[in-house]
């Protein structure tokens, strides 16, 4: 395998959010599980939440200068243009240092300087995780020997930016399928008899659904149980104000309704309990309710770059996995209304499961590692158009 004999030396670029860091984590432990990697180093930012999980899954990691790139004309625009430079500066000495094999940027913009200081050093894979090629990786395209998105139907468009794309899905956590109804249950108080949802706006939660389920939680008890997970205090106040809501509920109902700023190692017992999710759209989210084969109401974030939530919630909801409402149209009676509904009929759950399975890409963690290794192998940078 040439230089890839003893191991894959990698080199991770991309952060800045959990959806560009958990798929970089995924891929590392398929390679270490199969025992093809050498050596491993993350380049990120020092204020990006990559630097915590690089730290936490035991990955030497080096910052570099980076700034947000973005679609607007802004002094900070500028400001922030002018650090890229600096950051591939940065990025190119750590590189020359650690010699990898291959880069794998998981998008982000802070993976674009270390993108355009491997030209010459290692070839490139940058990997896009939701339905629209994002700003960040239309940029590292340029620089990049394989391009590997998430969906088919986002085929077209990245073939119109690079000649070598590939279809890998996009790799979630290990163990997401393990979970235990009875322990999540039992964790949480709930009773047995009731079914359980389970809202989340993501990692750093949002509080448009939040003040929508607060709207509902007093008349929707009766019929189920609630895990809300709001994102935490930095975010938003809403943990906090939902509590009050809770303390306020007879203490039937108040058992009923559970309160989290964050689901963490929890997670696959989360997902065994739900009967269904109602929560944002975006790339990781879409990509867990596949694998687990989870029914859900998404409400994706209106403005995002390219409607990429709202393409990403259409990949579950075209397939049937999903109903799918505009924020603006997700108003608590309507929100009342679906949830009910779908709580009415197992039978169009059990239908909605099937079809977000068939969506599901459970080897994306692997395909992305064989591309990588394969890449490794040519040892070469074609030109990407």
């Amino acid at each position: 395998m040439g230089k890839t004999r003893q191991g894959l030396r990698l080199t991770i670029a991309g952060g800045g959010t959990g959806g560009h860091v958990l798929p970089a984590l995924a891929v590392v432990d398929n390679l270490r599980q199969r025992d093809e990697l050498a050596d491993v180093l993350w380049i990120g930012s020092r204020s990006g939440v990559e630097s915590h999980a690089a730290a936490e899954a035991g990955i030497p990691f080096v910052s570099v200068p980076t700034g947000k790139l973005r679609r607007y004309l802004s002094l900070r625009t500028l400001t922030d243009a002018a650090r890229v430079p600096l950051g591939a500066i940065a990025a190119r000495r750590a590189l020359s240092r650690f010699e990898p094999d291959v880069v794998l940027s998981t998008g982000g913009f802070v993976s674009v300087p270390t993108v355009v200081a491997a030209r010459g050093i290692a070839p490139v894979l940058t990997h896009e995780q939701t339905a629209v090629i994002g700003l960040a990786n239309r940029i590292n395209a340029r620089f990049a020997a394989v391009l590997a998105i998430s969906h088919d139907q986002t085929a077209s468009e990245a073939r119109q930016i690079h000649r070598n794309v590939v279809v890998t899905g996009n790799p979630i956590r290990i163990g997401l399928t393990n979970g235990s109804r009875e322990r999540g249950m039992f964790r949480l108080g709930f009773d047995d008899a009731l079914p359980v949802i389970y809202v989340t706006g993501g990692a750093r939660g949002a509080s448009p659904i939040n003040h929508r389920i607060a709207n509902l939680v007093p008349r929707i008890l009766d019929h189920t149980q609630i895990l809300h997970q709001t994102g935490p205090a930095s975010a938003n106040t809403d943990a906090k104000e939902l509590e009050g809501l809770r303390d306020g509920l007879p203490e039937t109902l108040r058992r009923r309704y559970q309160i989290v700023e964050f689901v963490r190692e929890e997670l696959p017992d989360v997902y065994a309990m739900a009967e269904l999710v109602v929560g944002r759209a975006g790339a990781g989210t879409i990509a867990e309710l596949a694998y687990v084969g989870k029914p859900a109401i998404l409400i994706p974030l209106p403005g995002a770059g390219g409607d990429e939530q709202a393409r990403n919630a259409n990949v579950l909801g075209g397939a049937g996995g999903a109903v799918v409402i505009r924020q603006s149209d997700a108003t608590p009676e309507r929100l009342k209304h679906e949830i009910l509904s779908l709580l009415g009929d197992p039978e169009g759950r059990a239908r909605m499961a099937e079809a977000a399975l068939k969506v599901a890409r459970p080897d994306a963690a692997s395909r992305l590692a064989d591309e990588l290794l394969a890449l490794a192998h040519r040892g070469s940078v074609p030109s990407p158009r």
